[in-house]
């Protein structure tokens, strides 16, 4: 009885969507207790935490933002290639509100001396802020429109925006590379609250959804559609809406992220910010168990995902591995979660653990 019991325990937890993800983040810092002398080292500087683990999870604050909307769109069956790319337009837009002089538009004073001024900035930050996520919700409902009511494939239909979203957030800065001076703005991704000021926004972002998927029938409505989109029609489910909503809430945590590394880096770049940041999006949310044909999807597994993606990077720095040779790592992590929930993997692990198939 107790070892039924036992075996009925560590099934439950072995089939978790959490497993997986923590068990390739406990073995991540495993090799860095091991190999990185000092990784776990936490000092505090007026009050505020500072150390590897706490670069960790400031540096994966955009790839978290990016996992929890990808997530919505992955459950669905979808997927969005154009989050960097609305990274960048996102960036660019907050950067031109703050300094419409790099477009050479007439403002009507004379701000040219203000410019570089730490307090100064053209439009307020709540307006800066606000235009610049209804733009990126904007591009992803755009996203949307295509893939609901176009019914174009969502590989090809977000490559469009991928491909000429930066393009015209090139348009946007003309094309300059706008430096950033405004202190307030620059809290956003290097503020210090005794933690990164970042992660306060990933917590909130990741409440809200949180909330509205598991506090709301539309988390229901989500895996209904990314299971069958056609028997969720017939039971009364508006697949459009459904896909609608989640391309829209997508682009708007893409603009949050465009928002926090901008701000970290002082520079709105069209070229660089959000670059390749899509496949690690994909990635975080296939870490966190979420079966790219769509279906059931856990937020906090995705979020966990993408602190191995960062954890990674950050280990194989700190052992002295070129930077040039982190992609190439990150290949080899996508073959590993590939055979990681195959279904030999699987079966590998329930004849560990005495599990009889289909038990």
């Amino acid at each position: 009885m107790n070892q039924a019991k036992a075996a009925a325990g560590w099934r439950k937890v072995t089939e978790s969507r959490l497993f997986f993800p923590l068990l390739a983040l406990s073995l991540i810092l495993l090799f860095d207790l091991i190999f990185v002398p000092g990784f776990f080292r936490i000092t505090t500087r007026d009050g505020d935490l500072y150390g590897s683990l706490i670069d960790v999870l400031r540096n994966g604050s955009c790839v978290m933002l990016l996992g929890i909307g990808m997530t919505f769109v992955i459950a669905i069956g979808g997927v969005d290639l154009s989050v960097g790319a609305v990274m960048a337009i996102s960036a660019s837009v907050a950067s031109v509100m703050m300094n419409p002089i790099i477009m050479g538009l007439s403002v009507g004073k004379d701000i040219e001396k203000f410019v570089n001024d730490p307090q100064f900035t053209y439009s307020p930050l709540w307006q800066v802020i606000l235009v610049t996520l209804l733009v990126s919700t904007l591009c992803g409902l755009c996203n949307g429109i295509l893939v609901a009511y176009g019914r174009i494939q969502a590989i090809m239909a977000t490559l469009i925006l991928m491909i000429a979203g930066r393009g015209i957030a090139q348009l946007i800065t003309n094309g300059v590379r706008i430096q950033i001076f405004y202190e307030p703005y620059s809290f956003i991704g290097n503020g210090w609250i005794v933690l990164p000021f970042s992660l306060y926004i990933v917590a909130v972002v990741f409440a809200l959804a949180w909330l509205l998927t598991r506090r709301t029938a539309v988390g229901l409505f989500i895996e209904s559609v990314g299971i069958n989109s056609t028997s969720s029609f017939f039971s009364g489910v508006d697949d459009k809406k459904i896909k609608l909503m989640s391309y829209a809430f997508c682009g708007f945590c893409a603009g949050v992220a465009g928002l926090v590394a901008s701000s970290n880096i002082r520079t709105a770049d069209a070229n660089n910010i959000g670059l390749t940041y899509e496949l690690d999006a994909i990635l975080a949310v296939v870490i966190g168990g979420t079966l790219l044909s769509g279906g059931r999807f856990s937020l906090l597994a995705s979020v966990i995902g993408a602190l191995v993606i960062q954890a990674t990077t950050t280990s194989i720095l700190a052992v002295g591995v070129p930077a040039f040779a982190v992609k190439a790592i990150k290949g080899l992590m996508v073959v590993f979660v590939i055979l990681l929930y195959s279904e030999q993997a699987r079966g590998m692990i329930r004849r560990l653990t005495g599990q009889k198939k289909g038990a």
